[in-house]
């Protein structure tokens, strides 16, 4: 049997990559963001972002709901993922091809406006 030995400095640089890259915020603009919701993401998510949209009677796994807090919760790295890829087993498609990465940052910051946090109280 072959043992491997990964340098302690190359995990440290994957460790610390990973966490700088999930602590970054894109910088979108959210009124060109709500154009492209309404003309793409509305007809599932809904108007308000509440997962009501029109097409999602007919749908066996819901839309996200973008007021809950696992919503609110995930970084904006996570939404990127999500709508760049899709989500598995889930009426989510991939839209990378179709949308440019603004388009996807710009759609984010129209999310966090529709959905806010909540200050704690």
């Amino acid at each position: 049997m072959r043992r491997y030995l990964i340098p302690a400095g190359a995990v440290l640089c994957v460790v610390v990559m990973s966490s700088w890259i999930g602590a970054q915020e894109f910088r979108g603009n959210p009124d060109k963001g709500e154009a492209v919701y309404k003309a793409q993401c509305l007809r599932c998510h809904g108007r308000l972002g509440d997962g009501n949209g029109p097409d999602a009677q007919g749908l066996i796994v819901q839309p996200k709901d973008f007021h809950t807090l696992q919503s609110r919760g995930r970084t904006d790295f996570e939404l990127l993922i999500a709508i760049s890829n899709g989500v598995l087993f889930s009426p989510m498609h991939s839209w990378r091809g179709r949308l440019k990465d603004q388009e996807m940052m710009d759609v984010i910051q129209y999310i966090r406006a529709l959905a806010p946090e909540r200050a704690t109280s």
